[in-house]
């Protein structure tokens, strides 16, 4: 049964790391899916900026949605200045009723960057609000809400990210991944890096660069690398002990109670 699978993160290049083999997997499987920024992305460099930056970041962005088979949408919001705001939430809830996804993806609200827990907080707070007819009446109201999840992270307080949903990334997937990665390159090879004190570590050569981003891993790209040791248990109780620990590369979600129930039929058609 085909599924639509929606992801919604405060910059481009987001959904790409905390989703990336998940949207690509369910693409090949003949799923839709599509990725949403809620900002522009102006504020993710150290020398380039304003209306420049935004069109390099839309290019990256458009760059990806080729190489993984997807839908790519980047919202005008001004990256570093997202609020959650009444305007900004009836947007979020409309663009949810126009895909009617079957599974909704975001951050969670204990985050560094204020776009992450903002966009976290609009997607939290369009959750129901998307199946009552009198909110946004310009646009149909969905008969039933969508399950809401959030995306991994690293952060402990008030609580630590807690899955509810692991699944192993195949090889083919992690290299469809990573090179849907290398389309970001104002990211991957020049504002992170930079933020990490790697800039000079980054080959010139196209190539090498790209394989550079698999041996040395940058911001979330870690995190990914890491996800199936870190959820070790739950692929031996989920997947057998043999598999279980052969898994290399994972991702990992945890359910919403502001959304709709993961059925046991959608987690197979969408997670297996």
């Amino acid at each position: 049964m085909s599924r639509r699978l929606l992801v919604i993160g405060a910059h481009p290049d987001d959904p790409d790391i905390r989703a990336g083999g998940l949207a690509c997997a369910c693409a090949e499987a003949g799923h839709d899916v599509r990725f949403v920024s809620m900002t522009d992305g102006r504020g993710g460099h150290h020398e380039q900026s304003g209306p420049e930056l935004v069109e390099r970041r839309r290019r990256e962005a458009a760059a990806a949605t080729e190489t993984a088979g997807i839908e790519y949408r980047v919202l005008e919001n001004e990256d570093g200045r997202l609020e959650p705001t009444l305007e900004n939430r009836e947007a979020v809830i409309r663009l949810i009723r126009e895909y009617d996804p079957d599974v909704v993806l975001t951050h969670r609200t204990n985050d560094y960057h204020p776009d992450h827990r903002y966009t976290s907080q609009l997607v939290r707070d369009a959750a129901y609000m998307v199946t009552v007819p009198n909110v946004c009446p310009d646009v149909p109201a969905l008969e039933s809400n969508p399950v809401f999840a959030y995306l991994l992270d690293t952060f402990e307080r008030p609580y630590p990210f807690t899955p509810d949903v692991v699944i192993p990334i195949a090889d083919d997937i992690v290299d469809r991944k990573y090179d849907v990665l290398d389309c970001h390159e104002s990211q991957m090879y020049e504002w992170l890096p930079y933020t990490e004190g790697k800039l000079e570590a980054v080959p010139d050569d196209p190539d090498e660069r790209r394989a550079w981003l698999e041996t040395d891993p940058i911001s979330g790209l870690e995190e990914m690398c890491n996800t199936a040791d870190r959820f070790r248990n739950e692929l031996i109780e989920q997947y057998g002990a043999k598999r279980g620990r052969e898994i290399e590369y994972a991702e990992a979600f945890e359910v919403s109670e502001y959304g709709g129930p993961l059925t046991a039929e959608l987690a197979d058609d969408l997670f297996s």
